[in-house]
């Protein structure tokens, strides 16, 4: 196992993590390009020949695809173009699985895929996939504007600057979606069953691949967060916890929420910080019936008390290090039920730089469960207040007396929250609602107008995230649970 692990690259992908390798032969590609029926297939044609030779034993399974390409490529009424076609199928025989982790890339699919992973890049900073025929939100990335809109875990995007992704892998919503630093985008969210459906206008950033962030809080309790497992992040971490432990540390908190997954190699570097030598950290089970199992290594542990925070956000490696902290080193875990995704892809690439990626094992705790689409449970279920998933407020939009619509209830609630007083929490604008802005403005230094929008609207979303970071009751949960521990 450990000489194969090493002969493949681990890279994230959205929610989850792959294994990727080259092709050793090219008529392999081939082989997989040709292998379903009822999408159509490049074949290599000449006038009104049906020659398609690629050099081995012919099959007839491949015959209905020959014949359908032959058809459109002599009958069809303007020309095609062959690279099309070829991607077409490829895309169409990966879709046929009905795998939300499996999907063709194409050149540039896969180019934008490797800057997201290998250095920054210009977008909203959120992680998709495809689940259902529909694009989910797996999680905002830590800072990101997605995270300032406040796009949350299971957000439904519907439609990207007005065009449906409806039936669009994550790679093609991943396209419309990025763009240039500074542009903007308008994505169409549904939250909630049966609720309205949401336009939030984001602005476009660059977003950097930094992954840890450490801080010291109160009587020596450290909290370090990994929004993802990155080529660095197993040495971003080792750097924070020498920062904490020259801090003082005395306890840790580790925070995996929001975190969609990356790379397996770090989640089990990770792992082995937490995890006595010789247990289990997780287990891969194939198709033939085989099973490997990987175990803790030496090395160096740490051995102050800790506790994992997780929540809904929390996906695939990140799933693979909390329930291995918590099987294997008894290590409780905080928050909400995780994402559930128990599966692993490996990556085929194509000379051309395009690939295929595709489901080739599911991966299993040390104790056996197999979590997808299950999650873990918490051993402390802690709930985040309601106010922690309103709806964003676009800044573009005035609101004002006399406005009435749920922009308005979300502000009420928030202004609420933060102790002024709305009068009644509605959905319209009187003048209790417009002496609460005014209040609100006066004591941000804002403008005083009584109306709600542009820099108003910021300044007002920015001090309920503030509050909520503040107050956050998992966090507080963690604390409480570690001063137990020291006594």
């Amino acid at each position: 196992m450990e000489e194969d692990q090493n002969n493949k690259e681990d890279i994230p992908q959205h929610g989850g993590f792959i294994k990727m390798k080259k092709f050793r032969f090219v008529m392999l590609i081939f082989l997989i390009v040709f292998l379903t029926a009822g999408v159509t297939i490049l074949a290599l044609s000449f006038g009104d020949e049906k020659a398609v030779n690629v050099g081995m034993q012919e099959r007839s399974e491949f015959n209905k695809l020959y014949n359908t390409y032959d058809k459109l490529k002599k009958s069809y009424f303007q020309d095609v173009k062959e690279e099309k076609l070829i991607d077409g199928a490829i895309d169409g025989m990966v879709k046929a699985l009905d795998d939300p982790y499996s999907d063709y890339m194409t050149k540039e699919e896969s180019k934008v895929f490797e800057e997201s992973i290998t250095s920054s890049f210009e977008g909203i900073g959120a992680e998709i996939q495809e689940k259902n025929g529909a694009i989910v939100v797996v999680s905002p990335i830590k800072g990101s504007p997605a995270e300032k809109a406040g796009i949350k875990p299971n957000d439904k995007v519907t439609e990207v600057d007005g065009k449906s992704v409806r039936g669009m892998s994550a790679n093609e919503a991943v396209l419309l979606i990025r763009g240039e630093k500074g542009t903007k985008v308008t994505l169409t969210i549904e939250r909630k069953e049966g609720e309205e459906p949401k336009k939030v206008t984001i602005r476009r950033d660059e977003i950097p691949i930094n992954t840890v962030y450490p801080e010291m809080l109160d009587n020596g309790v450290a909290k370090i967060q990994i929004t993802s497992f990155s080529s660095h992040t197993d040495k971003d971490l080792n750097e924070a916890l020498k920062e904490m432990e020259d801090k003082g540390m005395k306890s840790l908190i580790l925070d995996l929420r929001k975190n969609p997954g990356g790379l397996l190699d770090q989640a089990i570097n990770i792992s082995n910080l937490f995890v006595p030598k010789g247990e289990k950290l997780f287990q891969v089970a194939y198709r033939n019936g085989k099973v490997e199992e990987y175990v803790a290594k030496d090395g160096k542990k740490i051995t102050v008390p800790t506790v994992v925070l997780v929540d809904e956000g929390s996906a695939s490696a990140s799933e693979i290090l909390a329930a291995a902290v918590s099987e294997s080193a008894g290590i409780p875990l905080v928050g909400e039920k995780t994402f559930g995704k128990g599966t692993v892809q490996t990556t085929d690439e194509f000379q051309d730089g395009s690939n295929i990626k595709y489901t080739m094992a599911k991966w299993l705790t040390p104790e056996g469960n197999w979590i997808n689409e299950k999650g873990i449970q918490p051993d402390k279920r802690v709930a985040m207040p309601k106010y922690a998933s309103l709806s964003y407020i676009d800044p573009d939009h005035k609101l004002k007396v006399d406005s009435a619509s749920s922009d308005v209830k979300t502000a009420e609630q928030i202004l609420k929250e933060l102790g002024y007083n709305p009068g009644k929490v509605d959905s319209y604008y009187d003048e209790d609602t417009k002496q609460a802005v005014m209040e609100f403005q006066q004591d941000e230094k804002l403008e005083t107008t009584g109306e709600l929008s542009g820099d108003t609207t910021i300044a007002l979303m920015n001090k309920i995230r503030e509050h909520l970071l503040e107050n956050d009751p998992q966090v507080k949960e963690a604390v409480k649970m570690l001063s137990k521990k020291k006594k």
